[in-house]
């Protein structure tokens, strides 16, 4: 675990290349009329996930699971499904399978950061999450962030992030991508607020990964009932799937955490809409606002309602990765892990027998 052996970096060039189609100079236009109304950052924290390098020559790292966990073990636990799943199901050989257990067999009792399988290597990556702040708060989404021509509010709906996401320092970018690297490449954590630890880890990743590179954009709900804005939802790869979890939230959750409406399997299909709609019960009213509220969200797409005295926001994420000479950052020494390695699975032989009968056994 940590960096303590990476060797320091060096700044790498940052290739700069024109806007390659019309759709591409419309979002750089956007992003530098963003810049006057972006007075500083709000960092909120380090994000976790998965990235694997092939055993091919020259291959790029890319990610396997999403840059979304809240601590490094969550982290490890998705790349121990990752490689329980595959040698189930598409393992070509016992060799192959027991070469996966094995992997598995580690993630279930040591804290791993980076493992090699078969010439594979995987490695839990870590970014910071930061947002854009100015004189009305958190930034919102921008005209030009991606949103679908007809909505879909399908509660199983999918908005699924960094999917064949590769991650490439030297593809060329725009000049206002370039220009926000530029501007990172120093982020560094500071001030009482964070631990001595916390600090001298991030002073040491400013040599160890010099480099930056920014991840695709997130969007996710967040949530004021005082002065301090809080998180309430993940991310999500568009403001709509923000929003469609917004409206879930309003019109299904938030009722059930208040006691407006039973949480049991016969309410399954209530909601807020459906109780208001009906106008009776003590709870009407309440529900209404909820509704109403999302309501506007469904049919104005907004990026911003209240109801019962909090502000709901979707906010506008960016993830930054820094990289050095090995590739991208791992987990921090002072970075906390909420939870310790454990079996995941079922028991699974070399020859892909699932032994649920021994599922219990910790031997």
């Amino acid at each position: 675990m940590g960096q303590e052996n990476v060797s320091r970096g060096r700044m790498r060039p940052i290739a700069v290349r024109r806007p390659q189609n019309p759709v591409e100079a419309v979002m750089e236009a956007d992003a530098l009329d963003a810049v006057p109304g972006i007075a500083s950052i709000l960092v909120r924290g380090p994000l976790f996930g998965v990235a694997v390098q092939d055993a091919e020559p020259a291959a790029r790292w890319r990610v396997v699971t999403a840059v979304e966990a809240g601590c490094p073990q969550q982290a490890r636990d998705s790349l121990n499904s990752l490689l329980w799943f595959r040698a189930k199901d598409e393992a070509q050989d016992r060799e192959e399978r027991r070469a996966l257990l094995a992997a598995v067999a580690r993630l279930e009792s040591e804290p791993v950061d980076d493992l090699t399988v078969r010439g594979s290597r995987y490695r839990i990556i870590r970014v910071e999450e930061y947002a854009g702040m100015g004189p009305d708060g958190i930034e919102q989404p921008r005209p030009t962030d991606p949103e679908p021509a007809v909505p879909d509010w399908s509660r199983g709906a999918k908005d699924p992030i960094d999917e064949d996401l590769v991650l490439d320092p030297d593809a060329p970018v725009t000049p206002a991508q370039a220009a926000e690297r530029l501007a990172l490449r120093g982020l560094a954590y500071t001030g009482s607020r964070f631990p001595d630890s916390m600090c001298e880890d991030s002073r040491r990743a400013l040599e160890t990964h010099p480099d930056v590179l920014l991840l695709p954009t997130t969007f996710r709900v967040v949530e004021r009932s005082g002065s301090v804005w809080q998180t309430g939802g993940g991310l999500h790869a568009s403001p709509h799937g923000a929003r469609r979890s917004l409206d879930f939230a309003l019109t299904w959750l938030q009722p059930r955490m208040r006691g407006l409406i039973a949480n049991d399997v016969d309410t399954l299909h209530t909601d807020a809409r459906t109780v208001a709609a009906e106008g009776t019960g003590p709870a009407a009213e309440e529900l209404a606002e909820y509704a109403r509220a999302a309501d506007r969200i469904r049919s104005e797409r907004v990026n911003q309602v209240e109801a019962h005295g909090t502000v709901h926001r979707i906010c506008r994420v960016r993830r930054l990765l820094r990289w050095g000479p090995d590739g991208p950052e791992g987990p921090r020494p002072s970075d906390i892990a909420t939870q310790t390695p454990c079996r995941m699975h079922p028991p699974l032989d070399e020859n892909g027998n699932v032994h649920h009968d021994q599922e219990n056994d910790s031997s």
